[in-house]
């Protein structure tokens, strides 16, 4: 007889079962009966399962059925007497896999996240972090099905790799050489000490890195397969030990030749949408969860983004707000200064109470890549805010005129020469293109409502952080 999963005994029709999973609780009754709670991660709900003191074998087995252990019953479903339950197995053999001692550190009683972080390992078996995986996993399926739809083409984009997209240099070095006694330039000064390192004998014949993102190479495949995707991993060596930094994330990046500015914010704003509704209608147990637990506002927030047209202001017109505002801000509010999450959350909950999208920033605070407006002072970049998180996407039409993002480069102090093939894309049938990126982990932040970014991805890498 194959296991059937909870979620489907949940809703099934009496007959025989074979459940397995883990045991939840365990109560006693004078009456000579046992009753465990199990559940195997399919859903939320556990499954009761009622043992009688006469069964055989229980006797050699009652120790170990305790709380955390792992067990396969074979019984009958029928309907519950029990409230908040619709069915229950009536257990004829009962097999402990794998016995749970008295010290398991997972009991009935609440524990703190802090503390849960702790046992990453065993963090998966609480009703939290069993929810959390299981959003997770729909947004992630979610993503790839909108873009599918759409016939966009997904690309894996190198996780080691040469280039600094943002130019900003917080990046993970990746080398095989003797850091203790590594190779030196013929000719520095003290060699043999504080000479320079000679990279050329390292694995890949020069400095190479762990990737910040995957949209330049991304940039590469949409000038031949005009709509691509990227999900994947992406680093940052930033020393930020915040509720909303990990040094360790996904990525989803699209990049779209032929898209404009507002082509790439009306695909934002569709993503976004899209994403939402498809977790409110395939997670509905573990949103209500969320919604009661968590934060009592998520589910109305959600319905709130999906259900209003995301407002569309410039900079400009984002700094006009801010200045207007009684509020006391902990960040001056200056044109050419960048928004900071106060006054994101502020202009998408108190001014317009619904997501916006701000667009064509000051060129001097973004990349290099963005393509310039008329007059130079602003280049077309957009980010998305949403009430109660920020930025949840960053993006732009990039630029696609050659001369111009070799004076871009240069501006920013960047080397053209490291940078021959992505100006090569603009000298080789050039088009206007543009991208953005979501962080996913802050994406699934926001859908749960937790606090910590660290308590949404299975093991978070942080500073000084690196177990399980």
């Amino acid at each position: 007889m194959k296991r059937t999963k909870i979620k489907d005994l949940l809703n099934g029709e009496e007959g025989e079962a074979l459940v397995k999973g883990w045991v939840k609780t365990r109560r006693d009754s004078k009456g000579g009966f046992s009753f465990l709670e199990i559940n195997d991660g399919s859903c939320l709900a556990n499954i009761q399962v009622v043992i009688e003191h006469t069964l055989s074998d229980y006797s050699s087995i009652e120790n170990q059925l305790m709380t955390g252990s792992c067990v396969s019953v074979r019984g009958k479903l029928v309907a519950s007497e029990g409230k908040g339950q619709s069915m229950e197995v009536q257990a004829r053999e009962v097999e402990v896999y794998g016995p749970a001692p008295g010290d398991f550190p997972l009991q009935k009683k609440r524990h703190s996240f802090e503390f849960l972080r702790e046992i990453a390992h065993l963090r998966p078996r609480t009703n939290t972090f069993g929810a959390i995986m299981r959003v997770r996993n729909r947004l992630a399926f979610s993503i790839h099905r909108f873009f599918q739809d759409k016939g966009f083409v997904y690309l894996n984009t190198p996780i080691v790799t040469t280039s600094d997209c943002e130019g900003a240099g917080e990046m993970f070095q990746v080398t095989t050489l003797d850091m203790s006694n590594p190779p030196r330039v013929d000719g520095a000064v003290d060699g043999a000490v504080n000479g320079k390192i000679d990279f050329s004998q390292d694995f890949f014949g020069e400095k190479t890195f762990l990737t910040v993102s995957g949209q330049l190479e991304g940039e590469i495949y949409a000038m031949a397969l005009a709509e691509i995707y990227t999900f994947g991993p992406t680093f940052r060596a930033e020393n930020s030990n915040t509720s909303r930094h990990l040094a360790e994330f996904w990525m989803v990046e699209p990049e779209m030749a032929f898209y404009d500015l507002d082509d790439n914010m009306d695909l934002a704003e569709e993503f976004i949408k899209f994403l939402l509704s498809d977790i409110m209608e395939h997670c509905a147990e573990d949103m209500e969860f969320f919604n009661k637990r968590i934060d009592t506002t998520i589910l109305e927030t959600l319905r709130n983004i999906i259900d209003n047209q995301f407002e569309r202001l410039t900079y400009t017109e984002a700094i006009h707000q801010l200045q207007k505002a009684t509020e006391t801000f902990t960040y001056p509010v200056e044109w050419g200064f960048a928004l900071q999450a106060e006054h994101e959350r502020y202009l998408s909950e108190k001014v317009f109470k619904k997501p916006i999208i701000v667009f064509n920033y000051p060129e001097q605070i973004k990349s290099f890549y963005m393509k310039l407006n008329e007059g130079g002072e602003t280049v077309r970049a957009m980010d998305v805010l949403l009430p109660n998180l920020g930025e949840i996407i960053g993006g732009s039409q990039r630029e696609e005129n050659y001369d111009v993002l070799l004076q871009r480069l240069r501006d920013k102090d960047l080397d053209p020469e490291e940078y021959w093939w992505y100006l090569d894309l603009r000298k080789f049938g050039s088009a206007p293109h543009s991208g953005f990126g979501l962080g996913f982990e802050r994406l699934v932040q926001f859908v749960t409502g937790m606090e910590n970014i660290r308590d949404v991805i299975p093991f978070p890498r942080t500073p000084k952080h690196a177990k399980f």
